[in-house]
């Protein structure tokens, strides 16, 4: 995989699940052999990417290092055609 490719299998999107949750997919991912995973979230979501990377670094996956954060605002239309600004965090982890 070259460094400016966007693979959607080494991509997880982050919810409102628990962090353990995106924690185990990421180690999933890490495992299966992939050297960069990316975590992705937005809005109120953001805090639960940065736990998550920060959990795989620090307990599962040691030699894992923050290798980008990308920073950015969406802006996203509701049913009701109003549209508003939401925050978006994109953090690769590298193994390599």
């Amino acid at each position: 995989m070259t460094e400016n490719e966007r693979n959607d299998e080494n991509t997880i999107f982050v919810g409102n699940k628990p962090p353990m949750s995106y924690v185990l997919a990421v180690v999933t991912q890490f495992n299966g052999g992939s050297d960069i995973v990316m975590i992705k979230a937005r809005g109120r979501a953001i805090s639960r990417a940065v736990d998550t990377a920060e959990i795989v670094r620090n307990r599962f996956v040691k030699d894992a290092k923050v290798k980008d954060i990308v920073i950015g605002t969406e802006t996203i239309t509701n049913e009701e055609g109003r549209s508003s600004n939401v925050s978006s965090i994109e953090i690769t982890l590298s193994t390599k």
